[in-house]
């Protein structure tokens, strides 16, 4: 890239942190400890010649592009303002002087997919863009640059060696997303033989042969990839599978050559969705109406008619859940004309503890407890869920096994199923990174009567 001519890179802070050997630490609220090492242009030296590079800070970027379109647009504008303006705290802070300016500019990257995002916003972003740009120009401590502007005036001082920059992607500073799965990998077979049975035809050139060339150009894209095997996943990954093999198959006809068998067999099994981990983050509206698209990326668990003996809530069919940078959230679907209070008991109670955190733990505030797991386990946080009234309210354990209530802006619905949205600002105790256990413990007049899903804890990780 240094000999055709660009002038600056940029990539993601897990690049950076792996090539410095460096771990990004965050506090409660998201705010970096050791500002200085990301907000700065670092030189990258190569034999071409140097070439500036910067580092987004992943955190904001996914703010926009994962959670601010489910939120307020001034509401969510206000929100990353008051992320730069603890930012520039943070470095005002930790200055030799203690001054309460700056004694360097610092460069706050935020880059991201810039298509993705705005469908989910209301009106395309529009409300949200300009509340923010207007935030940004009334504020006189934070000034809007380009990566050229900043190293017109900056350049970088710092310098990394080519050969130390770690190789990885801006998703999750690694290139797991397209390759090491055995469905990706076997994908790469399929694509390295069919671009070696193009080059045993010098005589197919791009001139007089484009059809050859422009299937192998199409199979080479990255998305293809993206989809197969485990980490993302849609309704349609049967239909990318069939289509990227046709573009094999495509180049194989325009050279004349026989279409390979595996080229006609599908890369991985298309079974129907079962239980699976969250893909991504999910941002679904909490209505209680399921909409499918909402919860595409969650976690899911599978419970009535598929999992064990448990028919006594078989009326509860399936449970998803995820989280964003916001809340964590679960789903319950009922079986069609299930009445919560009738058919099922009519409290829901969400239960959850901290593996390997040393903190106050409680046993369910239930009556009727059987003495078997994981009805007889302690845990930190509980909210009870009213699935007739759907109210909420939310406790937190304290000393000798209590349980002391305190406010929560928790959200449930109940309509064809039930959604549940849990804000990570109630948790106050809970820091980034951690994990989470939860068992649901279905109630009557706070009476023990069941709980789900069977034989296992639903898992979940802060952001």
């Amino acid at each position: 890239m240094a000999a055709h001519g660009f002038e600056w890179l940029c990539s993601d802070e897990a690049v950076l942190g792996w090539t410095l050997s460096h771990f990004f630490h965050r506090d409660g609220l998201g705010t970096l400890s050791e500002p200085e090492v990301l907000y700065r242009p670092y030189r990258l030296e190569t034999q071409q010649g140097d070439v500036s590079i910067v580092f987004r800070d992943h955190r904001l970027s996914d703010l926009i592009g994962f959670t601010y379109g489910a939120m307020e647009p001034r509401q969510a504008a206000s929100d990353l303002v008051g992320q730069l303006e603890a930012i520039a705290r943070t470095l005002k802070a930790r200055q030799s002087d203690g001054g309460t300016t700056l004694e360097n500019p610092w460069l706050v990257t935020i880059a991201l997919d810039g298509e993705n995002c705005w469908e989910y916003y209301q009106q395309d972003g529009k409300p949200f863009l300009e509340a923010l740009y207007q935030t940004l120009s009334d504020d006189p401590n934070l000034q809007l640059v380009t990566v050229a502007e900043f190293l017109d005036k900056f350049p970088a001082t710092e310098t990394i060696p080519a050969a130390k920059l770690h190789s990885g992607s801006w998703v999750d500073g690694s290139f797991t997303t397209w390759i090491g799965d055995p469905a990706k990998n076997r994908a790469w077979d399929l694509l390295t033989e069919a671009r070696q049975v193009l080059a045993n035809h010098p005589e197919a050139t791009e001139e007089n042969n484009p059809e050859a060339w422009e299937a192998l150009y199409a199979a080479e894209g990255s998305d293809w990839f993206w989809w197969f095997g485990e980490g993302h996943s849609s309704n349609q990954d049967a239909m990318f599978d069939q289509l990227f093999r046709e573009h094999l198959a495509a180049l194989y006809q325009a050279l004349n050559e026989p279409i390979p068998l595996n080229v006609r067999q599908p890369v991985e099994a298309h079974a129907a969705n079962g239980d699976h981990l969250p893909r991504s983050f999910i941002h679904p509206v909490v209505d209680g109406r399921g909409d499918e698209q909402d919860w595409d990326k969650a976690g899911r668990i599978e419970i009535g008619g598929a999992r064990g003996t448990m028919h006594r809530s078989s009326l509860v069919q399936r449970l998803w859940y995820g989280v964003d940078h916001l809340n964590f959230y679960l789903r319950l679907d009922f079986k069609a004309g299930t009445r919560p209070g009738v058919d099922i008991p009519p409290e829901l109670h969400l239960l959850w503890f901290y593996p390997g955190r040393t903190m106050h733990n409680s046993p369910p505030p239930l009556a009727e407890l059987p003495n078997e797991p994981p009805a007889n386990y302690l845990f930190h946080h509980h909210l009870g869920v009213n699935l007739i009234t759907q109210s909420t309210w939310f406790q937190e354990a304290g000393e000798h096994l209590q349980w002391y209530s305190h406010p929560s802006r928790a959200k449930a619905a109940v309509d064809s199923c039930l959604e549940v949205a849990v804000p990570w600002a109630d948790l106050h105790t809970v820091e980034p990174d951690w994990s989470l256990q939860l068992v649901l413990i279905l109630a009557e007049d706070g009476c023990y009567r069941n709980y789900l899903p069977e034989d296992t804890l639903v898992p979940l990780q802060v952001p």
